[in-house]
């Protein structure tokens, strides 16, 4: 529900600064663009992305225990098809999906391989097919979508005022709408915000079903400690704790003591005995 209040609240800013943009032609460009987005096959930037960052499949024969673990995951989750585990070749601590569920790959850093141990990367995994399972990839494709086209309208209503502004001085400055203008200078703003919060739900989501897909919640929660603990930027070397006061609503992630102590509580309701 939260997810389907997010999209559906980006799709209402972007569609409203068309409208006020282009009229009707504006409305229906947006809801054009966001159905084709929403059709569009998210394994079409797939083989960009993984060449971007340098990255390499992984045969059975270089990585057993990856492929095995992708094999048991996602027939847990009902995959059709194990995702392809591929190799990046950076120190950054990170995993991620792309692709679709019928063809999907997952990408891991050297530093993931290197700092975590089977528990923790198995856990991380199940995170990753999780995210493959939710369609999370699609759903996040329609927000990028509607976040640029949200864009676009509004760097042209910028462009449109500044060459307006003669006309303007003449007509007198109390005839503009100024909500509506306000509205399609700062769309994008309030896009980004929604996206946030639609990342985060997400996040949360994938926390969850990974644990329920391993049932181990402590696998996940001891990665995302001893990734939180080793891969600080050097931003947070030079300001410690500066992370700890950024605005939750500015976080494309919730914050992973969050992620934890929920993780944390799944753990404690499964070994809990019953009654």
């Amino acid at each position: 529900m939260q997810t389907v209040l997010l999209i559906v609240t980006m799709l209402a800013i972007s569609s409203t600064a068309g409208y006020l943009l282009l009229g009707d032609l504006g409305l229906w460009l947006t809801l054009g663009m966001a159905a084709a987005a929403l059709v569009a096959e998210p394994a079409a930037g797939a083989e960009w992305t993984l060449r971007l960052v340098r990255a390499r499949a992984l045969s059975p024969a270089e990585a057993p225990y990856l492929w095995q673990s992708l094999a048991d995951l996602a027939e847990r989750a009902g995959l059709p098809a194990p995702p392809t585990p591929y190799y990046v070749p950076s120190a950054t601590i990170n995993a991620f999906a792309v692709g679709q569920r019928e063809r999907s790959a997952i990408a891991v850093t050297h530093g993931l391989l290197r700092h975590l141990d089977r528990r923790e990367l198995t856990g991380v995994l199940a995170h990753e097919i999780a995210h493959i399972a939710h369609d999370d990839l699609r759903v996040m494709n329609l927000a990028a979508h509607v976040g640029r086209i949200t864009m676009v309208f509004s760097a042209a209503g910028q462009i449109l005022l500044l060459l307006a502004l003669p006309s303007l001085f003449g007509l007198g400055w109390w005839q503009v709408n100024w909500p509506a203008l306000a509205l399609l200078l700062f769309s994008p703003q309030i896009a980004l915000l929604a996206q946030l919060g639609l990342s985060r739900v997400r996040e949360f989501d994938a926390d969850a079903t990974a644990a329920s897909l391993t049932g181990d919640p402590g696998g996940l929660a001891l990665a995302l400690a001893r990734i939180e603990q080793t891969a600080p930027t050097w931003f947070a070397r030079l300001l410690p704790g500066i992370h700890d006061r950024q605005p939750r609503w500015l976080r494309s992630h919730p914050e992973t003591d969050r992620r934890i102590r929920r993780l944390q509580a799944l753990a404690a309701a499964l070994t809990r005995p019953s009654a």
